[in-house]
């Protein structure tokens, strides 16, 4: 029973939005880390993207029984009550608003309300079940944890909120037709509405190409502002053009469903490493800086 309801939270999607609100915190914070105030971000966090999981379930739950992936979820299955659920929901919600607003700032709460009411509201409730620009309005939740992060100790959203709000944005829309095309099948028999499923796995990918090259730009504007140093832009540059081979490859395969697993997968790399760069390249940068420094004393006559 316990694990029937962890498994309602989406532990993966809680993982993984953790990762990017850490990333935007230390992008942030530039090495000058107030660890409980980090603890408190990934908290308040986590409970609000769980709160949200949760709602999202119940609402899926018909849908959730014509897909081979998600008919066995608890919701769906019966194994817990609708009004449990949604207890949990509140109270996990309550708990991360709560966290934020006591500890954090006003952005941070702020841009938790957009994630959840983007993704219940218009996302969950409104457009996923009806319309082909579902992925467009769900991208936007799924890029509000690293603002919140960044805001948490920026106490203001600038230009840096706004490239990790763009960049995650971008991401969000190939990855999430990478799935559509990996479980193709499901969301057929379900009936949602995704670019690739409506339009056809062609003209996915060319979608996917512009939201590639959307992201590779956003990304390496945090480059260009001065956020982060070469090492992030190469890695990012040579990644993104990579990402786009792989699209490119899709129109040799027999197998469309295994190439949609595989532009998945490395969707979720580029994003883990977009994640790990930003988070630690500032250190890099300031060594540079550093050493630079030292250089130049050393090479002064006395």
């Amino acid at each position: 029973m316990f694990k029937d309801y962890v498994s309602l939270t989406k532990p993966g999607i809680i993982f993984g939005n953790l990762i990017a609100a850490a990333s935007g915190f230390f992008l942030a914070a530039k090495g000058n880390i107030d660890w409980f105030l980090l603890l408190i971000v990934l908290i308040g966090t986590a409970c609000i993207v769980a709160c949200g999981c949760i709602i999202n379930n119940y609402v899926d739950r018909d849908i959730d029984l014509k897909m081979s992936r998600t008919k066995d979820r608890a919701l769906a299955q019966g194994r817990v009550s609708v009004s449990s659920a949604l207890i949990l929901s509140l109270v996990l919600g309550a708990i991360g608003f709560a966290l934020l607003h006591v500890y954090t700032t006003v952005y941070a709460v702020l841009f938790g309300v957009i994630g959840i009411v983007v993704y219940v509201g218009l996302y969950t409730l409104k457009y996923k079940r009806n319309s082909v620009y579902g992925t467009l309005v769900g991208s936007l939740s799924g890029a509000c944890p690293p603002v919140m992060g960044y805001v948490s100790v920026s106490n203001g959203f600038d230009v840096g909120a706004a490239i990790l709000l763009l960049t995650f944005c971008f991401w969000q829309i190939p990855h999430s037709y990478a799935i559509a095309i990996s479980r193709f099948d499901d969301y057929k028999a379900a009936n949602i509405p995704v670019l690739p499923v409506k339009y056809g796995i062609q003209t996915a990918r060319y979608h996917m190409y512009v939201y590639i090259v959307a992201f590779a730009i956003a990304a390496l504007m945090l480059f260009e502002r001065g956020f982060v140093g070469v090492v992030y832009a190469l890695v990012i540059s040579l990644m993104s053009i990579y990402w786009i081979y792989l699209v490119k490859a899709g129109y040799n395969v027999e197998n469309e469903q295994a190439w949609g697993r595989k532009l998945f997968v490395f969707s979720i790399i580029v994003v883990t490493v977009f994640s790990v760069l930003i988070s630690v390249d500032y250190v890099n940068h300031g060594q540079v800086e550093v050493a630079l420094l030292q250089h130049s004393q050393l090479a002064i006559p006395s």
